[in-house]
């Protein structure tokens, strides 16, 4: 399996979009300059007032299907 670390600072107002279904993918960098795009569905356990913040850590197996998504800090 593959993990990837990633940052994202999505504001409550943009999460809208996502929730809207305006916008299904998140696309993001990795810390390793990598790309990702996962299903934005994934973030609804992580949505506050403040919309979503921190430092991710994602894995997917060997046909990259997402396994786990978890909030590091």
């Amino acid at each position: 399996m593959q993990k990837m670390r990633f940052y994202l600072n999505i504001s409550a107002d943009q999460y809208q979009a996502y929730y809207m279904g305006a916008a299904k993918f998140v696309n993001v960098r990795s810390e390793d300059g990598r790309t990702l795009k996962f299903p934005a569905s994934e973030l609804q356990k992580f949505i506050s007032h403040n919309g979503i913040q921190g430092r991710f850590e994602i894995t997917f197996n060997e046909q990259y299907k997402l396994v786990s998504l978890i909030l590091l800090s």
